[in-house]
This record gives structure tokens, C-alpha cells and sequence, in this order.
């Protein structure tokens, strides 16, 4: 797929794709890595905070992952339009002391002509989980191609 069918408007093949790939690259946790899909004047929500922009965004992201330990996230699109996605997602993660726990999400996505996200609007709960509850044990990184995405684990 040439990367010109990943800028809106997107078909229903570079929808799924984008949101694929945007899951890969959160799987990284590398806060560098991850605000290089975003415009450099991006606005954020994310649970209570508003950063706008790369540097706001990356000081954000690494808060995060300081934070949510072996974090493991699956994304799902949800509905696409022109320029506009809605996403559901889910991760894994445990705290310092060893609590793990699954967030859940929407988010709402907005890209500029290129193909870089310019806002997310992202509303996140968490749910403490015991160990044995997780579904999420690829290693760290990319899900791998076979696992099973939300809607076949059931979340």
C-alpha cells in the first residue's frame, strides 16, 4: 500500500491500517517515537490533562509510561469519515506495586491532509484486574499478527 492511501480521506483498508499502525507505535512506548505522528501544534485531551503540542505531548507520554508498567495496548476502529476516526482501545499495565490493571477508551481522531493526527480527544477509564485476569502476554512491543484483537477477546 503506497503511503499517499494513508492521508484522508481513508478508505475503510487505510483506516484499519492507520489505526494499526498507530497501535504499533504506542506498543513502543518510546514518547520520541510516537510524536512524530502528530502535527507540531497537535491538542490533546487525555483523561484530565490538555497538552498541545510534540514537546507537550512527548513530556505527557513520558509521565505515562513512568507510570503504566508493561503496557500493552490493542486499538479498534470504531468509524471513519474524510478526515475523522473514532477508535476504541484497551490496555494492560500494572503500577510500581505490582497492581495491574486495564484501561478502556474512545478516542476521536482528527488528521490534517498529510496524514498527521492534529487532535485526539481520548476519554479513559481504569479497572484494577487481578493478574490472572490479564489477556494481553505477547512480549513486550507489537501485538503479533495472531492475537486476538477487542472484539474477539470480548472487551
Amino acid at each position: 500500500m503506497q503511503s499517499n492511501t494513508l492521508t484522508p480521506p481513508f478508505s475503510e483498508e487505510s483506516a484499519l491500517l492507520k489505526v494499526r499502525m498507530a497501535e504499533d507505535l504506542w506498543n513502543t512506548r518510546d514518547p520520541e517515537r510516537v510524536v512524530q505522528a502528530y502535527t507540531q501544534d497537535t491538542v490533546w485531551r487525555n483523561r484530565t490533562e490538555f497538552p498541545v503540542g510534540r514537546e507537550a505531548i512527548k513530556a505527557c507520554l513520558e509521565r505515562k509510561w513512568v507510570r503504566e508498567l508493561d503496557y500493552r495496548l490493542i486499538k479498534e476502529l470504531w468509524g471513519f469519515r474524510d478526515h475523522r476516526m473514532a477508535v476504541r482501545f484497551a490496555y494492560e499495565w500494572h503500577d510500581d506495586s505490582g497492581h495491574w490493571y486495564r484501561s478502556y477508551g474512545n478516542e476521536l481522531w482528527e488528521f490534517n491532509e498529510v496524514g498527521l493526527m492534529q487532535r485526539r480527544f481520548a476519554s479513559i477509564n481504569d479497572l484494577p484486574i487481578r493478574g490472572s485476569e490479564r489477556q494481553y502476554h505477547w512480549p513486550l512491543g507489537r501485538r503479533p499478527d495472531d492475537h486476538p484483537g477487542l472484539s474477539a477477546l470480548g472487551l
